[in-house]
């Protein structure tokens, strides 16, 4: 195949960036996007220019740390991670634009590597649960319901990405912040601080700058997990009955 990059270039997060062309040949539908971008950077250097800098970490689809728009899409055409995408999902002689996330609480700090650590300070905020564990307990020692263990399995699934965040207009991070909040509110270890967790977690999102939720899916249908949307409405009963508890 061959295809034709337009890929954002920014030196550092303090220069300003822009878009520049690439075309690339032998290209193999059966490589991962990222393995493309192995073979431009490859090319790159072997002129004596700079790569591409972009994150990549596992490339299993498990991490989360290959986020790119592609084509204006989180993650590209497919619901899937970056890393997990191939050029099977492209035709020969396609244009494809690569961006990094957009969003101002992920400001870029070269190319296509954005700074994700406001998810980390989310977590910090609120997103465990304080107990001495000592040595492993006795499995059957907390019993929990199949479909809250269950769901607490599901919503656990969240890698982090930011896929939801960059595919909100509004730059919300609400799917992430309520598969966290649920994940350990349908657990009894999670209960002791429920209420103060999500009213925590839920300030240290709007102090990042994260928008607010209107309800308009699009984070759900770009998330390569399949976050259900109606972890926020659980994300929003919770800090109702928080505030109504005087949190």
């Amino acid at each position: 195949m061959k295809i034709t990059l337009n890929i954002w270039r920014q030196a550092n997060a303090s220069s300003k960036g822009a878009m520049q062309k690439y075309d690339l040949d032998d290209v193999s539908e059966d490589m991962s996007f990222l393995e493309m971008l192995d073979l431009l950077n490859e090319n790159l250097n072997e002129k004596g220019e700079d790569p591409v800098a972009f994150d990549s970490d596992c490339r299993e689809g498990i991490c989360g740390t290959c986020s790119l728009m592609i084509n204006g899409e989180a993650h590209g055409p497919e619901v899937t991670t970056t890393c997990q995408l191939h050029m099977r999902s492209f035709k020969d002689g396609d244009t494809i634009t690569v961006e990094p996330w957009r969003a101002e609480p992920f400001p870029v700090l070269k190319d296509l590597i954005v700074d994700r650590s406001a998810f980390d300070r989310i977590i910090q905020s609120g997103g465990y649960i304080s107990v001495n564990t000592g040595s492993a307990p006795e499995a059957n020692n907390l019993p929990v319901e199949k479909a809250k263990a269950d769901r607490a399995f599901d919503v656990a699934t969240c890698i982090g990405c930011g896929a939801c965040v960059a595919a909100c207009p509004n730059g919300s991070a609400s799917l992430f912040l309520g598969a966290k909040i649920t994940h350990l509110g349908e657990l009894p270890q999670g209960q002791p601080e429920r209420e103060s967790r999500v009213v925590d977690m839920v300030a240290q999102h709007d102090h990042e700058g994260f928008g607010g939720c209107t309800n308009i899916g699009e984070c759900t249908a770009a998330c390569p997990k399949g976050i259900p949307l109606d972890v926020i409405s659980q994300l929003n009963k919770d800090l109702r009955t928080a505030m109504l508890h005087g949190r």
